[in-house]
């Protein structure tokens, strides 16, 4: 950078990766970390390998505790939910994150098309997006934990578990995909008003696109302060299936968009946040909403 060349916004680069990822983002990290080396030689950069779950979390919350970092996330959606948990810990954090994607879905990175990370970081452009927070319960029992693309119950999170189960790969993951479509049981909730729905999927969307080609939002902006709430009904195995075609085809259509959604659910279910899986108890509070321009990112 010449000296006419404005500020970066960040005092120093912290790069968290899982080194025992098989798609290898500790080579990615140290790539990256060489040509920001190379661009910018007095910026400290810092290679931090997660050691156990939840790890990258902790890390990027004592990153964030202090000064002006630029996070980046060497993962999928799944190791970079955990980064924007760790650095939302932070109240006030001046933390800015980034993802650099190294993962199997990668829906946040394919939602928001950018420049390469390394002119990004370069540029230095620093904007903000909305992310969903999710409670769980009230008072001091109460929960939180955001997503930065979707929270998903149903379909999505058995998707996800039947997947990890088993072993990745296109074809490998079809087979555990139609597995969990004959073996997914329907759960159902209680809305605010009292009433009763019984679904196979409820998708609460910050992006219009998941699991690689499913476009599931024609409507979806990641900094608009709405997500999209996208419902299947209990319904037979075949519209199951036809939705999901619809999906990876022509896509969803648009979507009603919402600021708030609060239900409980009638039974314990797995509920996931991008790549994360968590359980939501029965009978418990929830509330899902956007948190309007929380994240400061790249771009």
């Amino acid at each position: 950078m010449d000296a006419s060349s404005p500020p970066v916004p960040f005092d120093r680069i912290i790069l968290i990766y899982n080194p025992v990822s098989s798609r290898n983002p500790a080579h990615l990290a140290e790539q990256l970390r060489a040509e920001v080396t190379r661009r910018l030689p007095n910026m400290p950069v810092r290679l931090e390998p997660s050691k156990f779950p939840g790890h990258a979390r902790e890390l990027a919350r004592t990153a964030a505790a202090s000064g002006r970092p630029l996070i980046v996330s060497v993962s999928g959606d799944g190791g970079y939910n955990e980064v924007v948990n760790g650095v939302m810990d932070v109240a006030e954090s001046r933390a800015v994150c980034a993802v650099l994607a190294s993962g199997n879905a990668n829906d946040h990175h394919r939602s928001t098309p950018r420049i390469p990370l390394i002119e990004a970081i370069i540029r230095g452009e620093v904007s903000r997006i909305d992310l969903l927070r999710l409670t769980h319960g009230v008072g001091k029992a109460a929960w939180t934990h955001y997503a930065h693309s979707y929270i998903g119950l149903g379909l999505t999170p058995a998707m996800a578990i039947g997947i990890e189960r088993g072993n990745k790969g296109a074809l490998k993951e079809l087979i555990s995909v139609v597995r969990t479509l004959t073996r997914l049981q329907p759960f159902e909730i209680t809305r605010d008003d009292g009433a009763r729905a019984v679904f196979d999927s409820l998708i609460l969307a910050n992006v219009p696109v998941m699991a690689k080609y499913g476009r599931i939002s024609e409507t979806g902006h990641p900094d608009d302060g709405l997500f999209e709430v996208i419902m299947l009904p209990h319904a037979s195995r075949w519209r199951m299936a036809l939705m999901t075609l619809r999906a990876v085809t022509i896509g969803l259509g648009v979507q009603p968009g919402v600021s708030r959604y609060s239900f409980r659910t009638m039974e314990s279910v797995p509920v996931q946040f991008d790549g994360e899986v968590k359980t939501l108890t029965a009978g418990t509070p929830v509330v899902v909403e956007s948190a309007h321009r929380a994240l400061a990112t790249l771009g």
